[in-house]
């Protein structure tokens, strides 16, 4: 019965500040022993923050109030002194090596030992039980740079279970895995549940709270807004929105009235062949069009081709063209380059906005202007000026949360990061925008406001495109949906006549259903 035990963690009056930023401002909150208690808030909310002051990232010394873990008041100098005691973080960025193995990664800085040397026997023993208890069947000797993200999420919490975990914290653990490897994390939360262990879970996606929490705590500024109890499969979404965002939603999504046009992009027979395995194509043939003032989605199950086929469109940026044409306005569009993608009207917002889409060591001025530079020269110099002017426009109307377009872009949270990469691409007016995964990791109440600015730039007439992997998205802002699979579309379908079945059945086709409208 959720409460019946006592708490295995009490976190009293917590503070914390960074230069010109009060981050946490008395939180309180308490953790009993073998719940999974979910953290909610928007980004920015302090989550993250909280969770680094409570393993030991933020030492003691820089935080104001009180930790008490298992009855004891803790006081953790690092990360190693948490993880000795028991706590162990699994951050949003996996922290595995590459090109080192799994059994590598799982003992590294912890090494099985036999005198002065590694034992490696009883290491690979040791990595066959861990895997095993997470339900992965591996080699220990696969290099984690062959293993697809949901695989290594496991590997990382076998890393977990090897330092004898009581308190595991996962921030934001299943942002970059499709649904069947979402689905495989939360049943292997339930079944560390059943052995005792007890979970904090950071998470934007409600509906994974909702199946598996036993408590919940909101955030919102930096202040503890609610903490209870739950009955897992039986949480209140709309009350956690609420308290998140600080107002209803009465609809996650914005209401529309879309003016579609002519035929404004073509893609003809594009086809595109793996980057290190030419016999293996990623794009097969794909054709499809978007209007002027129309939002169309690609749906397709993690590995389709959805991504591969966007960046290949853009600019060749992805494998080895092979065939195919583009169309805008009717005159064919050729991008053999990301400059003559950019200058023919194409913009593309990668999904993994810190590596593709940011220089995370420049500033927001800088970095939204970035895509356009020769709009801002003044003579052969950049007009430094007008770059200010630029980007501070930019951060009013998008609704960039920061003091200044000078703050770095690294300090922004996560959905605000996401509204500097739209601003980035938004300013070279393209015609054709791509945006592949554009509110992954972000809250409910910034995913709302990416969407306003989504159906924004299709009011202006440009053609848009939405990959996403959340269903109930794509049928929340698209007009149309075409779905993918195995690289080749396989449906198109108006998004009123779509649903979450329909449209896994033409995920999972394997030839095309319908020709492109």
């Amino acid at each position: 019965m959720v409460g019946s035990t006592p708490p295995v963690l009490e976190m009293r009056h917590i503070g914390k500040t960074f230069p010109g930023v009060r981050a946490l401002d008395d939180v309180t909150m308490t953790v009993n022993a073998g719940d999974i208690h979910a953290i909610c808030g928007e980004n920015g909310a302090g989550k993250s923050t909280l969770m680094k002051v409570l393993s030991g990232v933020y030492p003691h010394g820089t935080y104001e109030g009180q930790i008490l873990f298992q009855g004891h008041e803790v006081a953790f100098k690092d990360i190693k002194a948490s993880e000795h005691a028991g706590i162990v973080i699994i951050h949003q960025e996996l922290a595995l090596v590459p090109e080192l193995s799994v059994m590598e990664n799982l003992f590294l800085g912890n090494e099985v030992m036999a005198g002065p040397l590694i034992d490696w026997k009883a290491a690979r023993r040791k990595t066959l039980d861990l895997l095993a208890r997470v339900g992965l069947d591996i080699d220990p000797a696969t290099p984690i740079k062959s293993l697809g993200v949901g695989q290594q999420q496991l590997v990382e919490i076998a890393k977990a279970l090897s330092k004898d975990v009581r308190l595991l914290i996962l921030d934001e653990p299943t942002s970059a895995l499709n649904e069947d490897d979402s689905e495989n994390l939360l049943d292997l939360m339930r079944g560390l549940k059943a052995r005792g262990i007890t979970s904090i879970m950071i998470s934007h996606k409600l509906n994974e709270i909702a199946a598996v929490a036993d408590a919940v705590t909101v955030l919102r500024d930096g202040r503890t807004v609610e903490s209870y109890p739950v009955e897992a499969g039986h949480v209140d979404e709309d009350r956690i929105i609420r308290s998140m965002v600080g107002r209803s939603l009465d609809n996650r999504y914005p209401e529309r009235t879309p003016n579609i046009g002519e035929v404004l992009f073509e893609v003809r027979d594009w086809r595109v062949a793996h980057p290190t395995i030419p016999d293996r194509l990623v794009t097969k043939d794909a054709s499809f069009v978007v209007r002027a003032g129309e939002v169309v989605g690609f749906a397709g199950l993690m590995g389709a081709g959805r991504t591969e086929l966007a960046r290949s469109l853009f600019g060749r940026s992805y494998g080895t063209y092979l065939a195919g044409r583009m169309y805008l306005r009717g005159e064919e569009l050729v991008t053999p380059t990301v400059t003559a993608a950019i200058k023919g009207g194409l913009a593309y917002v990668p999904e993994d906005r810190k590596t593709l889409g940011l220089n995370l060591l420049d500033s927001i001025k800088r970095t939204v202007v970035s895509a356009n530079m020769k709009a801002i020269l003044k003579g052969r110099l950049l007009d430094l000026d007008e770059e200010a002017r630029v980007a501070d426009r930019y951060r009013r109307s998008v609704g960039i949360k920061a003091p200044s377009v000078k703050v770095g872009v690294a300090t922004l949270s996560g959905g605000n990061q996401q509204k500097v990469v739209l601003s980035k691409w938004m300013f070279p007016d393209p015609d054709v925008l791509i945006l592949d995964e554009p509110t992954r990791g972000i809250d409910v109440g910034a995913k709302y406001e990416i969407y306003r600015l989504v159906h924004q730039l299709a009011d202006q007439g440009k053609a848009v495109i939405v990959i996403s992997s959340e269903l109930p998205e794509l049928l929340g802002i698209t007009d149309r949906i075409y779905t993918i699979c195995e690289g080749r579309i396989t449906g198109d379908v108006p998004t009123a006549e779509a649903d979450q079945e329909s449209l896994m059945r033409l995920m999972t086709a394997t030839s095309s259903t319908s020709a492109a409208r």
